[in-house]
This record gives C-alpha cells, sequence and structure tokens, in this order.
C-alpha cells in the first residue's frame, strides 16, 4: 500500500508520517482488505490543522474523511476516526462484493469541465434570453467506475458527493445516483425503451 503524507504550507515531520501509516494502516487492514493507495493532506485553517484522507480500495471505491482540531495529531486522529466509522458501517457490503469481483473495477475515462457564464446574465434590455454561452475555467480528466447500482450509492456515500456518474453493470449505460432534497437517493437509469 502507498501513502503519500503531505502539508500545504507547513512542514510534515517523520515522526507524524509515522504515526499517519501506522494507525491508518491498522484502521484499513481491519476493513478494507486491499487498499491501494491513501493520501492525507494536512493544512491550516485559522488556528486550526485540517486533516484530509482519501484512500483508494482495490474494490475501485474510494473512501473520504476529514477532520478539524486545534493540534495537527488530534487532526489526523478525528480523521482516522471517521474513516474507521465509514468502514465499519459498510465492512459487510465490502466484503460481499470483493468475494463476488475477481478483478477489481473497471473505470473509464471522461472528460470533467467547470464551466462559468462569460459575464452576460443572459437577459436583453427587451427581456428576450440570450444564448448562454459558458466559458471553461477548467477541464480534468475523471474515472467512470463500472459498478453496481447498490455499489454506486456505497461509493458516493464514501465519498460524501451529492451525486456519482457510473456504468451500469447489468446493461454497460451509463447511470447517475444522486442524493435528493428530501434525504433519500435517487437513481437515473437513461435506457432507451423502444
Amino acid at each position: 500500500m502507498r501513502f503519500h503524507v503531505s502539508g500545504k504550507q507547513i512542514d510534515i515531520g517523520e515522526a507524524l508520517q509515522t504515526h499517519v501509516q501506522t494507525e491508518l494502516g491498522s484502521t484499513l487492514d481491519k476493513y478494507a482488505g486491499r487498499p491501494t493507495e491513501a493520501q492525507v493532506v494536512f493544512s491550516k485553517s485559522g488556528h486550526e490543522f485540517v486533516c484530509e484522507t482519501v484512500v483508494h480500495l482495490s474494490t475501485g471505491l474510494t473512501a473520504q474523511a476529514r477532520a478539524t482540531a486545534t493540534e495537527i495529531y488530534a487532526a489526523f486522529d478525528g480523521c482516522c476516526e471517521k474513516m474507521d466509522k465509514q468502514l465499519r458501517r459498510y465492512k459487510r457490503r465490502l466484503k460481499d462484493h470483493h468475494k463476488d469481483r475477481t478483478q477489481p473495477v473497471e473505470v473509464s475515462a471522461a472528460g470533467s469541465y467547470i464551466l462559468a457564464p462569460t459575464g452576460d446574465d443572459g437577459d436583453d434590455t427587451d427581456g428576450a434570453e440570450t444564448d448562454w454561452s459558458p466559458m471553461i475555467v477548467a477541464e480534468m480528466e475523471t474515472n467512470i467506475p463500472s459498478i453496481s447500482v447498490g455499489e454506486a450509492v456505497m461509493q458516493m456515500e464514501l465519498a460524501h458527493a451529492p451525486m456519482l456518474v457510473f456504468r451500469n453493470e447489468k446493461h454497460n449505460g451509463v447511470n447517475v445516483v444522486y442524493r435528493r432534497d428530501d434525504g433519500n437517493i435517487g437513481w437515473i437509469d437513461p435506457r432507451g425503451n423502444g
């Protein structure tokens, strides 16, 4: 397993790196089976330290946790506790999916764009709408996993994401799961009916 421990505008000592590898490694060994990579980033926000952890699992799922505290070790320990709680909550499902899956999750590359309006608010002075011409602010690569609907919901919840685009394993079509305003999970499956 690879650990990437870094700091944003703060120095990270070797003792903290060893502590992170030991504690996070033991937490992941309990629940995750074969994690492949963990990224831990420390930063400072005002008088508090912030610890953000992202763990990529061999099943293709990603778990994230974030915590703040006035001391850097306490921030990491809080983050590790949150990661432990998430993985414990999903342990049975992680293990079950891991047994069913003989190979790692397939992912396909896709473009991800952040768009901003060009400054025009979309209305002319006479009340007619003009074409909205978005400007691309950022362009990056993202991965679309090929997983089941249950795994997609679990991935979305582990990543604390409001929505997840995935390729449905049953019919290889692109689907979306999202958190609705009422707290339930929505699932969009745009298969053609004819």
